[in-house]
C-alpha cells in the first residue's frame, strides 16, 4: 500500500513527539535473529514476510503491486536476495499484500488488498510448496478464490497456522478491523468464504507463533500478541512498541520464535528484529522507587499510545488525499 509522503515539518513533529520506547536500535540483534535491510533494488515495496524453516536465516517476501507474480527470498545474514520465485498457473497480480508458511511446508501468498476500499467482491490467495533450492525458479502455483462472509474487505495480513494449516485473515480499517477465519481446507473449486470470529485493531500484517500458540498483529504505529487458543485470539493482547518506520507494512516471527522481525514498504529498506524479552519488559508496569520520567505513558482505549495518536493525526490528510485519488483512478 503506497502513503503520500508528509511535509518534513509533519514528519520532525510526529517523530519529537513519538515515546522513547517505541524507538527500536536498528542494529540490535538475538540469538538467531537480526536485523537487516533488503539490498535488493527490485524490491522497493516488501509488503510482507515470511521466516523459512528450511533454509535458515532466509526470509520470503514480496512487492506491493506493479511487480508481477514474483515471491523473492532474501538472505538476512546479507540482505541479498538469493531466489526469486515466478508464479505461473494464476491471474494477474491485483495487490499482494502478505505471505505465510503453513505446515504443509507450502507458502501461501495473499492477493487480498483492495485499493477500493472494499469493493472487489473477490480477492485471491496462491499457494505453492517452498522451493528445496535456492535459485530463480518458475513453479506452478495453486489459485483459490476468497470472499467474506459480511461483504468486500480491504486486507493486508494474512496468516496461516502452523499447527492446524487453517488460513485466516485480518481486515484493515481504522475503527472495525475483524479477523476472518477461511475453511478447514481451502478448495480450488469454487469460492472460499471466510466469516469474521473476532474484532481487531489497525492491522497491516499478522503472524503466528511458531509453535502457534501465539497471534501478533502489526499496525503502523504499534503490535500486540495475543494468547491463540481454541481457534481464536484470547483477551486484548500484549501491546508492544513497534520500531518507527513509516510505510509500516510487515511482521513475522523469526524461526527460532525469539524475535518477531517487523519489515516495511520503500527501497533498502530496514527488517527489524525486536527481541521477545525486551518487548515484554517494555510493557510491564514500572518498578518500586521508578522516577517520574521512567514511567510509561499511558495506553489510552483502543491500543495506541500516545505518540501514536498524534502520528495518527497527522497522517489523516494523507489518507483522505490517497482516498481521493484512486477513487478518482477507478473512475478514469
Amino acid at each position: 500500500m503506497r502513503l503520500l509522503p508528509l511535509s518534513s515539518a509533519s514528519a520532525v513533529l510526529v517523530l519529537a513527539l513519538l515515546p522513547p520506547s517505541s524507538a527500536v536500535a536498528a542494529g540490535s540483534e538475538v540469538p538467531g535473529a537480526s536485523s537487516f535491510t533488503i539490498t535488493d533494488p527490485r524490491i522497493k515495496e516488501s509488503s510482507g514476510l515470511a521466516a523459512s524453516r528450511i533454509h535458515p536465516g532466509v526470509y520470503w517476501t514480496h512487492n506491493d503491486s506493479d511487480d508481477g507474480p514474483y515471491v523473492y527470498a532474501v538472505d538476512s545474514a546479507t540482505g541479498r536476495t538469493v531466489a526469486r520465485v515466478t508464479l505461473t498457473g494464476i491471474g494477474r497480480p491485483r495487490d499482494v499484500e502478505a505471505i505465510s508458511l503453513g505446515p504443509d511446508g507450502q507458502l501461501y501468498v495473499g492477493d487480498i488488498g483492495d485499493n477500493r476500499d472494499g469493493t472487489w467482491d473477490h480477492v485471491w490467495i496462491y499457494r505453492f510448496p517452498e522451493p528445496k533450492q535456492l535459485g530463480d525458479v518458475t513453479v506452478k502455483a495453486a489459485q483459490f478464490t476468497v470472499r467474506y462472509a459480511d461483504g468486500p474487505r480491504n486486507a493486508e495480513a494474512l496468516m496461516v497456522h502452523p499447527v492446524t494449516g487453517r488460513v485466516y485473515i485480518a481486515s484493515k480499517h481504522e475503527s472495525t478491523g475483524g479477523l476472518y477465519e477461511g475453511p478447514e481446507r481451502l478448495s480450488a473449486s469454487g469460492p472460499n468464504v471466510f466469516r469474521r470470529v473476532a474484532d481487531v485493531p489497525w492491522v497491516t500484517d499478522g503472524a503466528f507463533s511458531p509453535d502457534g500458540s501465539r497471534l501478533a498483529l502489526r499496525g503502523y504505529f504499534t503490535a500486540r500478541t495475543y494468547a491463540w487458543k481454541d481457534g481464536r485470539p484470547q483477551g486484548e493482547g500484549d501491546r508492544m512498541d513497534a520500531p518507527w518506520q513509516g510505510q509500516a507494512e510487515s511482521v513475522t516471527y523469526a524461526a527460532d520464535g525469539s524475535a518477531l522481525m517487523f519489515g516495511a514498504e520503500g527501497g533498502a529498506s530496514r527488517v527489524v528484529a525486536v527481541p521477545l524479552a525486551a518487548a515484554s519488559a517494555s510493557a510491564a508496569p514500572p518498578q518500586p522507587g521508578a522516577g517520574p520520567d521512567a514511567s510509561p505513558v499511558p495506553e489510552p482505549p483502543g491500543g495506541f499510545g500516545k505518540g501514536a495518536l498524534v502520528l495518527a493525526g497527522a497522517l489523516a490528510l494523507a489518507f483522505a488525499a490517497k482516498r481521493v485519488l484512486r477513487r478518482r483512478g477507478s473512475a478514469d
